[in-house]
């Protein structure tokens, strides 16, 4: 008999324990948040590249273009801070003759990152690097000085669409949001929107807008 009882109790406390540590009901969304911006700042990459018999002439070619350019734009206001040279590069040039390669002469070239601030003068900074010597474009990209205050709009604007997307699941399956179990972000970013633009004279420069966007992932308990 204590045997029977002693197994009737094990197996009442198995089941109580069992119940007790089974998980609420959840549900998982993920939210998305966009807000349009005007960017107020932009970024060019400029080069200069030369072709010569030597390596030396190629490259000293390059470097008096490359002094010229970052002097003009150091006239036009361009701060020493928002220029950085990102490449320097020198190599053979081939010819195939008579079914054989060889060294024709040498290409070098450099690259530069100009962030420009004052967009009204972007045209002009483009119109005057390229007179200054440079001869490629690599291109343009624009951004904001300072991105925090439109990427925490767009983080809160991407939880409460998690919230509105949970109450809508929790509704139809007539249940209602508990606690947030988890809430992760997963990532924000910057797309181009529709464009105007550049009030300067030189290259005509479209500025835009920025769409800043964000997205999280959150778990909510669920309860009746």
């Amino acid at each position: 008999m204590k045997s029977i009882l002693l197994s009737v109790m094990i197996m009442c406390f198995t089941t109580l324990t069992v119940r007790a540590e089974t998980p609420p009901p959840f549900v998982s969304v993920t939210g998305e948040g966009t807000v349009t911006v005007v960017p107020d700042m932009a970024v060019i990459s400029l080069g200069v590249s030369h072709q010569d018999k030597t390596a030396k002439a190629a490259m000293d070619a390059v470097s008096a273009d490359a002094r010229a350019l970052l002097a003009r734009l150091a006239e036009l206001g361009i701060a020493a801070r928002d220029v950085q040279t990102d490449q320097l590069n020198v190599s053979p040039v081939w010819e195939q003759v008579d079914n054989a390669r060889r060294v024709v002469g040498f290409a070098a070239s450099t690259g530069v990152s100009v962030r420009v601030r004052a967009l009204d003068d972007l045209g002009l900074i483009l119109d005057e690097a390229l007179a200054a010597g440079a001869n490629t474009f690599n291109g343009l990209q624009f951004d904001l000085a300072e991105r925090r205050e439109a990427e925490a709009e767009a983080r809160e604007a991407a939880v409460r669409d998690a919230i509105a997307r949970a109450n809508e699941m929790a509704g139809a399956a007539n249940l209602a949001l508990g606690p947030v179990r988890s809430m992760v972000e997963q990532g924000s970013g910057g797309a181009p929107q529709m464009m105007s633009m550049a009030r300067s004279e030189g290259v005509p420069v479209a500025v835009g807008e920025l769409s800043v966007s964000a997205r999280v992932a959150v778990t909510f308990d669920l309860t009746q």
